[in-house]
Order: structure tokens, then C-alpha cells, then sequence
């Protein structure tokens, strides 16, 4: 099997990785796509005797943490070296919280996160549990729930409810949501894409932003609705069935990057 029919099948969730690692469409897109233009420049640059999946995060791993890229507002990229190390320090998730997203929400084991992030495996471990204790100390905001199927609705609550934040609301229909997000404004969205009455939680939640500014996670199981290659696509996207520690990271880095965004502005 060639190279391009192997890492095929792992885009759609490198891209998903990439955006919720940056916080952008954008940037996060831009950064994958810089990862494929160096495998088909030069193939060897891929890293040898590794399985696929693991050298494909390995790779985008080396250009996004060496390689400035700038997005123009028409989408054309900029690479200048020069501003790498000013980028790095300006933009950059901290090392824990990498190892956190590559194994909560990707699902790669420590050992394969070690070669990802290019640390020991033991060093893992210190960063699972450094990223652990920084979410443990996060300011907690209010959180409204858009979710039409009640018990995981109930899991959701109890999974924000642990981390320390409260529910502002929940809402399972389109007019609900949107309702409610104007009753107690919320400091981050969990929604679904597909709602009781047949509805939209991607149309509810365009409704939502159009009104404030506030981060999105999409949890569904249809995670090819929204993984299409069309714009625009959410930053940050956990699929059904959820691993409890997939939607407690998601929810530590959206707000730890809405956060640094709020500070930078």
C-alpha cells in the first residue's frame, strides 16, 4: 500500500487535532497542509520505522513547532523562518497539554505520544499529570449543554460539573438553544449537530455566534458532517461515544485558548 492510501484514512483527524491544538480553522488547517507539501517535496522526510498514523502527528508535530506559517485573509500561505522562534513563544500549547489532547482526545498510547512530541515515555507521564493539575486550577465558567438525547446529556453536566464549572443551560431544539444562550450568556458551547425536532445544532450554534463570542465543542456521531473539506468547520469536535477524558481536554483547551486570546487582544 503506497504512503498517500495509508495516511488517507488519518487526515480528517490530523486536521482535527491541528485546529484544536491552535485554535483556529485556519492556522490549523494551514499547518496540515504544509505537513503534506513537505511529504510530497521530499518522501523521506517522513519519519521511517514507525507506524503511519503515529509518523503523519510526528511530522506535522516538526513543521508546527520549527515553521512560522501566516494565513492571508484569501487562504495563501506564508512561511518565514526567521519569526519561528518569536511564533513559537507567542502561539505555542504547552508541552503537557499536547501530550493531553494526543492522548485523551486522539488515543494514541504514552509510548507513541513520546515519539510524537520527541520526549522519553516517562516524561509523559510528568505531563499528563502537569496538564491534570492546570486544569484543576482553571476559572470556571458556565456552560450551556445542547444535546437531545437525556442521558448523555446528564453525562455531559456531570463531566462539566467535575471540572468545576456550572451549566447555564440546556436546550435540545434549535429555538431552545438559542434561547437560552441569550437568557444567561455562556462561557463555552457542548452541542450536537443532530436535535430532537429534527433541527440543527450547527445552524443553532451559527445563530449563537452570530450574537457572542464564545467557544464551540461539537460532540456527534456523525463526525463526517462536519470533517467534509467544506468552510466553514468547527475548531473543536469530539466523536460519539465520547471518552470522558476526550470531552474534559476538549474543554480544558478551548477555554485555556480562549483565554490567551482574551489576554492577547
Amino acid at each position: 500500500m503506497s504512503l498517500a492510501h495509508e495516511l488517507g484514512p488519518h487526515l480528517p483527524y490530523l486536521r482535527r487535532y491541528a485546529r484544536a491544538l491552535t485554535g483556529s480553522q485556519e492556522r490549523g488547517d494551514a499547518f496540515v497542509r504544509a505537513t503534506l507539501l513537505a511529504i510530497v517535496d521530499n518522501p523521506a522526510c517522513f519519519p521511517a520505522k514507525i507506524e503511519a498514523r503515529t509518523g503523519l502527528y510526528k511530522l506535522f508535530h516538526t513543521i508546527w513547532s520549527t515553521v512560522n506559517i501566516e494565513v492571508d485573509p484569501d487562504g495563501a500561505l506564508g512561511i518565514d523562518p526567521a519569526r519561528a522562534a518569536e511564533d513559537r513563544l507567542r502561539r505555542l500549547t504547552p508541552q503537557n497539554r499536547q501530550a493531553l489532547l494526543l492522548t485523551a482526545m486522539e488515543g494514541f498510547a504514552n509510548s507513541e505520544t513520546a515519539q510524537i512530541i520527541g520526549v522519553d515515555e516517562e516524561a509523559v507521564d510528568d505531563l499528563l499529570e502537569a496538564a491534570l493539575a492546570e486544569i484543576d486550577s482553571q476559572i470556571a465558567t458556565n456552560v450551556l449543554i445542547i444535546e437531545d438525547e437525556p442521558i448523555i446529556s446528564m453525562d455531559l453536566e456531570e463531566i462539566v460539573r467535575e471540572l468545576g464549572h456550572s451549566i447555564s443551560g440546556t436546550a435540545v431544539t434549535h429555538k431552545e438553544a438559542v434561547s437560552a444562550a441569550k437568557q444567561h450568556k455562556p462561557g463555552l458551547v457542548l452541542a450536537d449537530i443532530q436535535l430532537a425536532d429534527g433541527s440543527s445544532g450547527i445552524d443553532a450554534v451559527k445563530d449563537i455566534l452570530g450574537s457572542i463570542s464564545v467557544p464551540v465543542i461539537f460532540i456527534t456521531a456523525f463526525p463526517e458532517r462536519l470533517l467534509t473539506g467544506d468552510r466553514p468547520e468547527p475548531t473543536f469536535l469530539i466523536t460519539k461515544p465520547f471518552q470522558r477524558t476526550a470531552v474534559k481536554a476538549a474543554i480544558s483547551q478551548a477555554l485555556f485558548l480562549n483565554s490567551a486570546v482574551a489576554l492577547a487582544s
